[in-house]
């Protein structure tokens, strides 16, 4: 029996009509030139906010350097390692106030360093949670109390304590170093490096926390699976992986120090001299400026404290770019995702 064609029903449905294009509407979005115009000025208002900072800056530099001419004439380059400061006889050098403000900034980093460093891992790694939050609000209430506050305390609690105390054990025990040896006073530049430590201790320390809270969690996971222990997980996994937001914020703590005026002010001692001792008074940058501008008489007395301001400027360049490169040879061999 031959095989007898299957019967295939005619389907009637919508069918595409020839030669009939189907025509794109564009977005009104792309098409419309209040977008482009709108995204012009967007650009330029962003552009032009990055060119007033520099505009700033570049004004702050001009004042500071022709306001500063006449001593600049006077005294050239031997105004920054000068170690006279006498406005009577109109001699003037900036060399005991640059010493200073670098001794006791670099005191301050000695001694809060590893106690902001401390309290940052213990707050990450080893806190129990209750404990967590009132500890955070506690170091950070510290960056919100003011300058002359902490002066006013170092003045009554902490300079009793330093000259009745500490000062006459460190002369005992450390005295052959000259480092601890003269009258204890209190006041000096071991008070201004107390004070300023415990001014930067909220700045490194809450940094500190944000950058090893985003360390990646099997980085200790990792670490503790080759047999680590607790203590080496968070030497070797954490705060190798962080190190470099670590020193991102004792940077900004340095930077604080430098420019710290009214606290420094009031236990440095205010004596523009060069000593070893760190007993023995001393004067900064920011502390002579605070003193002494509103009384300068005469105009090369006001020209040499506004070239101090102008030092100050420089030193602050020149530790940040010293700052920087430590940053840089710290990280160098890092991948980008473990710079956080």
């Amino acid at each position: 029996m031959a095989n007898q064609a299957l019967f295939r029903p005619q389907m009637t449905g919508p069918q595409p009509i020839a030669g009939q294009k189907i025509k794109k509407r564009a977005s009104p979005l792309l098409t419309s030139s209040d977008g482009v115009f709108a995204d012009r000025v967007f650009g330029w208002a962003i552009l032009g906010c990055a060119l007033i900072v520099l505009g700033i800056l570049a004004l702050i530099v001009w004042q500071l350097v022709s306001r500063s001419q006449l001593s600049w004439h006077a005294f050239g380059w031997k105004f920054f390692w000068g170690q006279d400061w006498d406005p009577v006889n109109d001699h003037y050098g900036a060399l005991p106030f640059v010493y200073g403000t670098l001794v006791s900034s670099f005191l301050a980093l000695i001694i809060a360093v590893p106690l902001a460093v401390g309290v940052g891992v213990f707050t990450t790694e080893m806190c129990p949670k209750w404990l967590r939050g009132p500890l955070s609000f506690t170091t950070e209430l510290l960056a919100a109390i003011p300058s002359v506050i902490y002066g006013l305390w170092a003045i009554f609690v902490l300079v009793p304590v330093l000259r009745n105390y500490v000062q006459p054990f460190l002369a005992r025990t450390l005295g052959w170093t000259g480092l601890f040896e003269g009258p204890p006073y209190g006041i000096g530049m071991l008070a201004a490096g107390i004070i300023l430590a415990i001014m930067i201790i909220p700045i490194i320390s809450s940094i500190t926390r944000e950058v090893l809270a985003v360390v990646p969690q099997h980085q200790r996971e990792a670490v503790l699976a080759l047999g680590a222990t607790r203590s080496e997980m968070i030497r070797i996994g954490v705060l190798r992986n962080a190190r470099a937001g670590i020193v991102g914020g004792i940077i900004l703590g340095l930077g604080r120090a430098l420019g710290e005026t009214m606290a420094v002010t009031m236990v440095i001692g205010n004596r523009p001299e060069i000593a070893k001792s760190l007993f023995a008074p001393g004067y900064t940058m920011a502390s002579v400026l605070a003193n002494e501008f509103s009384e300068a008489a005469g105009d090369l007395y006001l020209s040499a404290l506004i070239e101090i301001g102008l030092a100050l400027f420089l030193v602050t360049i020149i530790v940040n770019a010293l700052a920087r490169f430590l940053v840089w040879s710290v990280t160098r061999g890092q991948p980008a995702r473990a710079r956080v």
